[in-house]
């Protein structure tokens, strides 16, 4: 039997610049996620929870909060870009290109663009990827360059924290 540790995404040794990654997991925003998501904000722009009002905007109804489909997207992407990461470096050339309404299903892909060693800290790298959202029907929806600094394989700070069992191991 082989012990096979918890763990997701990829390290910096992973990334390749020019591959592109189709991240494995869509999202469909319900009408509360986008209701919880304006009133958590504190947005108050009424095209995004007042139906009468929006009714009456170029696009005749509700339209997703933009604050809620730049985190979608960017949570669909961590399994691969940054569940290694250590911490964000920046966000650059955000574009919100079509607009998105609740039922639409959000998709992304990411291009990894840049990639070098941390000058700071030994353990890491920092890779930078141009990700892109897409909606059911093949239509970019916002694009992004962003830049993240993951471990390296052999950093010791993302292994051994799942919790030994006071009862010991699983057998079967």
């Amino acid at each position: 039997m082989s012990l096979h540790e918890a763990r997701l995404g990829r390290y910096y040794e992973d990334f390749t610049v020019g591959d592109v990654y189709q991240h494995p997991l869509g999202r469909t925003i319900s009408e509360a996620d986008n209701t919880w998501f304006t009133l958590l904000t504190m947005n108050t722009n009424q095209n995004h929870f007042n139906a009468h009002f929006a009714a009456g905007s170029p696009s005749g109804k509700i339209i997703v909060n933009s604050g809620l489909t730049v985190a979608m997207v960017l949570g669909i992407s961590v399994i691969d870009v940054s569940q290694t990461a250590i911490l964000n470096l920046g966000w650059d050339e955000i574009k919100l290109t079509h607009p998105v309404f609740v039922g639409d299903t959000l998709y992304a892909e990411s291009l990894v663009t840049d990639k070098r060693e941390s000058g700071s800290r030994p353990y890491a790298g920092i890779v930078t990827c141009r990700t892109r959202g897409l909606n059911q029907d093949g239509d970019e929806i916002m694009s992004w360059r962003r830049t993240v600094m993951v471990y390296k394989r052999d950093a010791p700070h993302d292994k051994n924290y799942f919790p030994e069992a006071k009862n010991g191991p699983l057998t079967p």
